[in-house]
């Protein structure tokens, strides 16, 4: 049986694996969740939108005789990880996660954990502080019980309705980000705190070594449970299963 994958994408991982299948020859197709307005092409087909579930995604992936599922979403997208895992089950496909590893904190750090966004919310009950807010749009409503504070927002799209912070600047931008840039652009708003979700990988990462360089505190949200899967951390991963899973299949 030829291989055709189903990639839930969205992130850099998902994209350096679309690249390597492509020139691999692979057939696959990319599947966004549709929260980013302009998507970064890939080289292989792509989809836009939810699939009703785990159940749905099962239909999806029987009706396109999908051979095999990489579960290549974010970090947070923990619904979409579980229903993954579940779909599979369901329609006998075979699954993979392509997940980064998690950041760990260094000596120097600063970190306050915390479960997740309701414990972020929790912890910036203060004085009112200047924040650099990195958990996405999805989310700036929770921190309306705190509008003591300043809110620096870095975001991939520009916001369509008022910001539910009213104190609150926006920086449209999409990373990778450097270091130097992030402690400048924190010098230059004196960010007094971080907000962060332990995304994890390379690409997030300038925020919170620059914020060790200033010896800013971070309030870091740790990632959600998801059920047990196979995981990698690279598409040369991802290609290596592949070719056992065909060659146990006789392929």
């Amino acid at each position: 049986m030829t291989p055709n994958l189903l990639i839930l994408g969205g992130t850099t991982e998902a994209t350096a694996l679309a690249n390597a299948l492509a020139k691999a020859g692979v057939k696959g197709t990319v599947s966004f969740a549709g929260r980013v307005e302009r998507p970064i092409r890939q080289p292989l087909p792509q989809r836009v939108g939810g699939f009703g579930g785990a159940e749905g995604l099962a239909r999806y992936m029987r009706a396109e005789k999908i051979t095999h599922l990489v579960d290549a979403t974010h970090p947070f997208a923990a619904q979409m990880s579980r229903n993954a895992v579940a779909a599979s089950a369901q329609a006998e496909v075979p699954m993979i996660a392509l997940t980064r590893p998690k950041w760990d904190p260094e000596p120097q750090d600063k970190w306050q954990h915390v479960a997740d966004i309701a414990g972020a919310v929790a912890a910036l009950e203060r004085a009112p502080l200047r924040v650099m807010l990195a958990v996405g749009r999805m989310h700036l409503a929770d921190f309306a019980p705190n509008p003591q504070h300043f809110y620096l927002l870095r975001l991939v799209d520009p916001p369509k309705a008022a910001l539910p912070l009213p104190d609150a600047q926006v920086i449209v931008a999409r990373g990778p980000f450097t270091e130097p840039d992030d402690r400048a652009l924190m010098q230059e708003h004196r960010v007094d705190i971080v907000v962060s979700k332990n995304a994890g990988g390379s690409g997030a990462y300038a925020k919170i070594a620059a914020a060790r360089a200033l010896g800013l505190p971070v309030i870091m949200i740790d990632r959600p449970s998801v059920p047990e899967r196979h995981e990698v951390a690279t598409p040369a991963d991802v290609l290596a299963w592949l070719s056992h899973q065909e060659t146990d299949r006789g392929v």
